[in-house]
């Protein structure tokens, strides 16, 4: 899609059946639904608008004006919502600080076990900012070069939507690519060929941003589903 950019696309969309190994729960399937969206001339800020935008309308025409239900508590989805930055999440709700848990590698733990769970259950947030070691694809922010424009959208609990301004600098992302990759072989991973033509097109690519949300979490907000499972035509160990 980011090649179509490139083409002059300049405000395309995908729905698409999505696949990752092994991953399974409450609100993970092996075999999940995404929504992707890109946009020219536009920044991670232009995103959280349309995410505010794209929802509070899908309420609208569902009448459900005043918000949503989610294990017994309404949501109060009214804009605009709260732009909580990643580190300031670390702080509020973590044991240590962001840094430290990116440098003991306890970052994704604390993530999933103490941060997600003690964000705002009445009201959605937008967790922006992230390092860039954690935004292999999104721009660095220009008056904070050591985060990228990358935010995550978290309602009832759920994570949503994840999205940034898109990296253009083909020489900076190939760097990127090489230090994951050097990562992949020192664990003894599969190595992954280079995206050459991927790169050559970025270095035309304009400024633009990108979103994907998942489709499935975004039925289980509107219907009340406390699992994935539950909106699906068949689960994992029912095919």
């Amino acid at each position: 899609m980011k090649r179509l950019l490139v083409a002059g696309h300049a405000r395309i969309f995908q729905i698409c059946r999505c696949f990752r190994q092994g991953e399974f729960g409450s609100r993970h399937l092996p075999e999940f639904t995404m929504l992707e969206w890109y946009r020219a001339e536009a920044d991670y800020r232009d995103l959280m608008s349309e995410c505010e935008e794209l929802v509070t309308a899908l309420a609208q025409d569902l009448d459900m004006p005043e918000g949503l239900i989610r294990g017994g508590r309404t949501i109060d989805i009214r804009k605009p919502w709260e732009r909580l930055m990643l580190e300031e999440a670390f702080e509020r709700y973590a044991p240590v600080s962001l840094d430290e848990a990116l440098a003991v590698g306890t970052f994704d733990e604390l993530m999933a076990f103490e941060v997600e769970p003690r964000l705002s259950m009445d009201r959605p947030v937008f967790i922006c900012d992230f390092p860039v070691s954690l935004g292999a694809l999104a721009r660095r922010n220009s008056g904070n070069p050591e985060v990228a424009e990358r935010f995550e959208l978290y309602i009832g609990g759920l994570e949503l939507v994840n999205a940034f301004s898109e990296l253009t600098d083909a020489g900076e992302q190939r760097e990127r690519f090489l230090k994951e990759e050097a990562k992949r072989r020192a664990m003894g991973k599969r190595p992954y060929p280079m995206p050459e033509k991927f790169l050559h097109d970025l270095a035309k690519m304009p400024e633009s941003a990108g979103a994907a949300l998942g489709m499935d979490r975004l039925v289980m907000l509107f219907t009340g589903a406390e699992e994935i499972g539950d909106v699906v035509a068949f689960r994992p160990e029912e095919l």
